[in-house]
C-alpha cells in the first residue's frame, strides 16, 4: 500500500471517529459513559469497547514479535494475559456484590488513603505506558512506510496525539465507547481480509505454524506462559480501562461482556501472532519491530492492511486511556474539579507526558508489560485473601506486598545493573522475570497470611 493511501485510510477512520463522537458532552457521560439520554451502554457496545481497548497496537505487535522469536508458545504466552477478562470479571462481580463502585472504593475502606494511594500510583504509571506504547507503534509504522523521510515518525506521533486528544477530550468515556464500536468493526473487517490472505497463501502450513519453535526456540515462550499465569489474576485489577468498564452497566450485562470479550480478544491476538510465526518459518530476517520484515514478505495491500489494523487499535486505546486518566485524576485523586474542563485538563497532561516519553527514544514494548504486570502483583494476595476469602488483611501486610512488587518491577527494569546481576540467577531475562514473579508472590502471601495469624 502506498504511504499516501495508508494515510488516507487512517485519516478516514479518524474523521469517522469524530463523526460518531457525541455532539454534546455531559459530565455524567464524560466520566461515566452514559449516552445523551442517560442510559448505560448495552452488551455489545461494552464487549466491542473492551476488546478494542485490549487488543491494542502494542499487544498486536508483542504477539507477533513473540511469535517470530518463540513460535506458537510465544503467541500463547501473550494470549495468556487475555485470561484477564475472566479473572477481571470475577473481581468486578465480587466487588460489586459487596457494594463497591470501583477498586479504589474497596481499597480505601480497608487500607485508607495510603493504601489506595499505592494503587493509584500503579494505575497512573499503567496509563502513561498505554499512551507511550501506542504512540510508539504509530511512530514505528510511519517510520517503516516512509523510510526516506526524516522525522516522519515524530510528525505522525504528534499528529495522532493531537487528533486523538481532540475527540477524546470532547466526549470523554461516552465518546470512547461510541468510537470503540466503529473502530473495532473496521479493525475486524480489515484484519479478517489480511488473515484470510495469510492462511490462503501457498507458503502457509497450519501444522508447521501450530508447532513452530520460533527463531529462538520455544523454551522462552513456555517461560513467558508461566509468567502470564502468575500475573493474570492481578493484571486486570490494575488496568483502569478494563476496571472502569466493569462498573458502568448492570451486573448481568457486565458478566456477559467480560466472557465475550475474552474469547474474541484471545482469538484476535492468536491470529495476529501467527503473522510473526509465519515470518519466522519463512526465514525472514528480523528488522526493527518486525514491520520491515513484513514489508518484504507480503504484497503491498496485505502489508497495508496490517498497518491499518495497528493504527486503528492504537487510536482506540489512546481515547480509552485518556478517559480513564480523567476519571483517575478527578474522581479518585481529586486533583481537578468534576467538570468537563477538569477532565479535559487531565487528558491534556497525560497525552503530553506520554508523547514526551515516546519522542524521548525508548523503543521497548514487551518490557513495559512485564514491569507493569510485576508491579500489579501486590494485589494478588490482597484480593485472594481479602476479597475472595473475606478475611481481614493487615495494613502493614498490604504495604509489604506492595513494596515487594515494586522492588520486583524495579529489579526487572534494572536487571542489567551490577547489583541485580549479583542477585538474579544467570539466564535469559524471561527466566529472571519468572524468578522475580515467584519471589513477589511468596513475599506477598507470606506477609498477608502472617498478618492474619497475628490478628487471630
Amino acid at each position: 500500500m502506498h504511504p499516501l493511501a495508508l494515510m488516507a485510510v487512517f485519516g478516514l477512520v479518524i474523521l469517522a471517529s469524530l463523526a460518531v463522537a457525541p455532539r454534546r458532552a455531559s459530565v455524567a457521560g464524560f466520566f461515566g459513559g452514559a449516552d445523551a439520554e442517560g442510559r448505560a451502554p448495552g452488551l455489545w457496545v461494552l464487549v466491542l469497547s473492551q476488546v478494542t481497548t485490549w487488543i491494542f497496537a502494542r499487544s498486536l505487535m508483542n504477539a507477533a514479535i513473540l511469535g517470530y522469536f518463540y513460535g506458537i508458545w510465544g503467541v500463547l504466552a501473550y494470549a495468556g494475559y487475555y485470561g484477564s477478562f475472566l479473572t477481571g470479571g470475577l473481581i468486578v462481580d465480587r466487588l460489586r456484590a459487596g457494594g463497591a463502585g470501583s477498586v479504589q472504593d474497596w481499597l480505601v475502606a480497608r487500607f485508607g488513603a495510603a493504601g489506595v494511594g499505592c494503587y493509584n500510583l500503579v494505575v497512573a504509571l499503567r496509563l502513561l505506558s498505554e499512551v507511550f506504547a501506542n504512540l510508539l507503534v504509530v511512530g514505528l509504522i510511519f517510520g517503516a512506510v516512509l523510510p526516506g523521510m526524516a522525522g516522519a515518525d515524530a510528525a505522525a506521533i504528534l499528529v495522532v496525539a493531537v487528533l486523538g486528544l481532540g475527540y477524546s477530550a470532547w466526549g470523554g468515556l461516552s465518546a470512547s465507547l461510541r468510537t470503540d464500536v466503529l473502530q473495532m468493526l473496521v479493525f475486524l473487517a480489515v484484519f479478517a481480509a489480511a488473515f484470510v490472505a495469510l492462511v490462503a497463501s501457498p507458503g502457509f502450513d497450519p501444522g508447521a505454524v501450530l508447532s513452530a519453535p520460533g527463531t529462538s526456540g520455544s523454551w522462552k515462550g513456555q517461560v513467558l506462559l508461566l509468567v502470564a499465569f502468575l500475573q493474570v489474576f492481578s493484571y486486570p485489577a490494575h488496568d483502569p480501562v478494563m476496571m472502569d468498564r466493569g462498573f458502568i452497566a448492570d451486573r448481568a450485562v457486565t458478566r456477559a461482556a467480560f466472557r465475550h470479550a475474552f474469547w474474541i480478544s484471545t482469538l484476535c491476538i492468536i491470529a495476529f501472532g501467527l503473522f510473526g510465526v509465519q515470518a519466522g518459518l519463512l526465514g525472514a530476517d528480523y528488522e526493527g519491530e518486525l514491520l520491515g520484515t513484513w514489508a518484504g514478505m507480503f504484497p503491498p495491500w496485505l502489508f497495508g492492511a496490517l498497518m491499518v489494523s495497528l493504527l486503528i487499535s492504537a487510536l482506540s486505546t489512546l481515547d480509552s486511556a485518556l478517559a480513564s486518566a480523567a476519571r483517575l485524576v478527578v474522581d479518585e485523586l481529586h486533583l481537578a474539579p468534576r467538570s468537563l474542563a477538569g477532565g479535559r485538563l487531565a487528558m491534556v497532561v497525560f497525552m503530553a507526558l506520554g508523547t514526551v516519553l515516546t519522542l524521548w527514544g525508548n523503543q521497548t514494548l514487551f518490557d513495559a508489560v512485564a514491569v507493569s504486570g510485576t508491579a500489579s502483583m501486590f494485589l494478588t494476595p490482597v484480593l485472594v485473601v481479602g476479597l475472595f476469602m473475606g478475611r481481614p488483611v493487615a495494613r502493614w501486610a498490604y504495604g509489604a506486598s506492595f513494596a515487594a512488587a515494586m522492588l520486583g518491577a524495579l529489579g526487572y527494569f534494572a536487571r542489567d545493573t551490577a547489583l541485580m546481576q549479583a542477585i538474579l540467577p544467570e539466564g535469559h531475562k524471561y527466566e529472571q522475570l519468572l524468578v522475580i514473579c515467584v519471589a513477589v508472590l511468596v513475599v506477598g502471601f507470606a506477609a498477608v497470611l502472617s498478618g492474619m495469624a497475628r490478628r487471630a
